[in-house]
């Protein structure tokens, strides 16, 4: 994908952090904003893809809503699973 040189103002706390959290990772400032930014923005079309379906089919109920958070929690537990070797 091609790159495009942008300015953005930030606080200065902010830019304090992002630059820590790149370093942590050992990655770029930019690729750190820019994975941010794509996040952000996927969260953005499931959310809209959330209201579109709700217009259609009514709004979630309790039920629904827990079992989507119980299945979210375990995949999180699976993806980031701290159970391995290194919790033992």
């Amino acid at each position: 994908m091609a790159a495009k040189k942008v300015t953005v103002t930030l606080p200065e706390e902010l830019v304090e952090a992002l630059g820590s959290a790149a370093r942590e990772d050992g990655v770029p400032l930019s690729r750190l904003v820019a994975s941010a930014a794509e996040s952000e923005l996927r969260r953005r079309v499931g959310r809209r893809v959330v209201a579109e379906w709700q217009a259609e089919h009514g709004a979630f109920t309790l039920e629904e809503l827990a079992a989507a958070r119980a299945e979210m929690a375990a995949a999180d537990a699976e993806a980031f699973d701290v159970s391995g070797p290194a919790a033992a």
